[in-house]
């Protein structure tokens, strides 16, 4: 095998693996994982009268943000536009599915994603600006219907 077979192979098993990785990777939708302890007790010596007091000592991650869902189907936010509420500093996750194309952007955070058919839109930032943002459909828009998906509403800390 010549030098740069091999150098072709080993550059077609990184693009595999790169792609394999973007597909297996879990989203803003599916749970994070998070490290599980169970409870440690200390056993007393039998025969005493006196029992030792059990201790027990749980670490737990702190719990992952909400993730705010809004499904789009015929160009038409199903239940309507939402109004989305956090403090500046939190981690803000939306996840926007849609039965046909769509180019859904954030506005203030200039945050655009492309929503398709089994593959979400999928928004994870941190709200650094307050004030009031419109996040908007531009398929709906082209198509002179309401843009507006949700409206995000970042208050001071």
């Amino acid at each position: 095998m010549s030098r740069n077979q091999r150098i072709g192979l080993i550059v077609a098993a990184l693009a595999v693996a790169a792609i394999a990785f973007l597909i297996a990777r879990p989203g803003d939708d599916e749970p994070e994982s998070s490290a599980t302890t169970t409870p440690v007790q200390t056993e007393t010596e039998t025969g005493t009268d006196t029992a030792a007091p059990q201790a027990t000592t749980t670490e737990t991650e702190p719990p992952a943000p909400p993730v705010t869902r809004i499904a789009i189907a015929g160009g038409v936010v199903e239940g309507g536009p939402k109004t989305i509420e956090v403090t500046k500093g939190d981690t803000v996750r939306i996840l926007v599915t849609a039965d046909a194309d769509d180019d859904i952007h954030l506005h203030g955070y200039d945050i655009e994603r492309t929503a398709a058919p089994g593959r979400p839109a999928r928004f994870r930032f941190t709200a650094d600006a307050e004030g009031e943002f419109e996040i908007e459909s531009h398929v709906a828009e082209d198509a002179g219907r309401d843009p507006l998906v949700a409206r995000l509403v970042v208050a001071p800390a």
